[in-house]
């Protein structure tokens, strides 16, 4: 049985719509109150379960009360922060994997490094963002990230509407912020901190460098609220959580040949793959792939068609000119293993320590910390 959320249930796609709402004095199922600023910061990787593993590293985010919402799946980087600034699912807004299937090319393509000619943006990312929806409302956005990030496809796609301010670390990050809280007028500003999960993929999030990446957001946090003008306010959350998978877990699928039969491109990522098969594939072609994956797998991963994981809502609704982005057959872990395919010569990969991308809470249940003028 595939994971279902509750109807009604509090997403990563609240988040900033909700925000907007409360800047335009307008009702939210947020309840925040009615404020001047909004910050939402994203800390990439820093799951409930990590946050709450970790309190004694944290303690002004762990001193803080914070609520359980969930993230999207697959709980991929591209995906998630595309529902962040969208405030749809996945299956609307195109982003539905980290390498998902470029139909009219006939290829894999990068969610997050790999726009080029053939991957406009503004259409491959379809529905507009809120910070877009803000500037027709008078609201000035702003985006505050790593300087590298400024013109990349993915910012271009998930972040337009919003005036890219580069800061190269987490302590130039918050003080752009408050320069531009400074000014004094209406904003919404989205600030990005991906060190942690840099640190997770590296080395783990159970590592030391992981803490003290941990710390140092924490401290900037707690220094950054200090500061806050009146009637600012500020939420904390991540796009999802993460898994440290030893090399032993490392599973070799394409040793078993009948899993690969009729693959053409092998999407997603180690803990959520997209297999794509060859074209003319009938839904009793998905079908035999998903119960030979399901009779190798099925104790340590959920495993659905394309058809069957749609009907399940994993993608929310999913519009026709997305439908084929996503895998004939979907493989996501729910044990501590991660799925490679060992043809390609570059096995890079394979050295990551924290993994996500599958539907466990340990990856889809990121925190919501309410701060400044939202704090209750």
């Amino acid at each position: 049985m595939l994971p279902t959320e509750k109807p009604g249930a509090r997403s990563l796609a609240d988040v900033l719509p909700n925000s907007a709402r409360s800047l335009a004095r307008e009702p939210n199922d947020l309840e925040l109150p009615p404020v001047r600023s909004v910050v939402v910061v994203v800390v990439d990787g820093l799951g409930r379960s990590q946050l709450a593993a970790r309190a004694g590293h944290a303690r002004f985010l762990a001193a803080r009360p914070r609520e359980a919402i969930t993230s999207v799946f697959p709980t991929t980087t591209a995906a998630a922060l595309t529902t962040l600034t969208t405030g749809v699912m996945p299956g609307q807004h195109g982003l539905v994997g980290y390498r998902t299937l470029d139909v009219a090319n006939d290829r894999l393509v990068n969610q997050l490094t790999g726009w080029d000619e053939g991957m406009t943006p503004q259409l491959w990312q379809r529905e507009p963002t809120v910070f877009e929806q803000a500037a027709a409302g008078g609201i000035r956005s702003f985006a505050i990230g790593p300087s590298r990030f400024r013109s990349s496809g993915f910012t271009r796609a998930v972040l337009r509407g919003a005036e890219y301010r580069g800061a190269n670390s987490i302590s130039e990050r918050f003080a752009e912020a408050a320069r531009i809280l400074a000014t004094g007028e209406p904003s919404l500003a989205y600030l990005y901190i991906p060190e942690l999960d840099k640190a997770s993929h590296a080395y783990g999030w159970e590592s030391p460098q992981w803490l003290s990446g941990l710390e140092a957001v924490d401290a900037e946090l707690q220094s950054f609220v200090k500061a806050l003008p009146q009637r600012v306010g500020v939420l904390v959350t991540a796009d999802h959580g993460s898994i440290d998978v030893p090399h032993r877990s490392h599973v070799l699928f394409d040793q078993a040949p009948e899993l690969v039969e009729g693959v053409r491109h092998v999407g997603g990522e180690p803990r959520c793959l997209h297999l794509y098969l060859e074209p003319g594939a009938t839904d009793a072609d998905r079908l035999a792939l998903a119960t030979l994956w399901e009779q190798s797998e099925g104790e340590r991963a959920w495993v659905a068609t394309r058809t069957d994981a749609v009907a399940a809502g994993l993608f929310g609704d999913v519009h026709p000119d997305v439908l084929p982005r996503i895998g004939d057959v979907l493989v996501a872990a729910r044990k501590r293993v991660v799925y490679y395919d060992s043809r390609p010569l570059d096995q890079a990969a394979r050295n990551m320590v924290g993994q996500h991308g599958s539907l466990t809470a340990e990856e889809r249940i990121v925190p919501l910390v309410r701060l400044g003028a939202f704090e209750r």
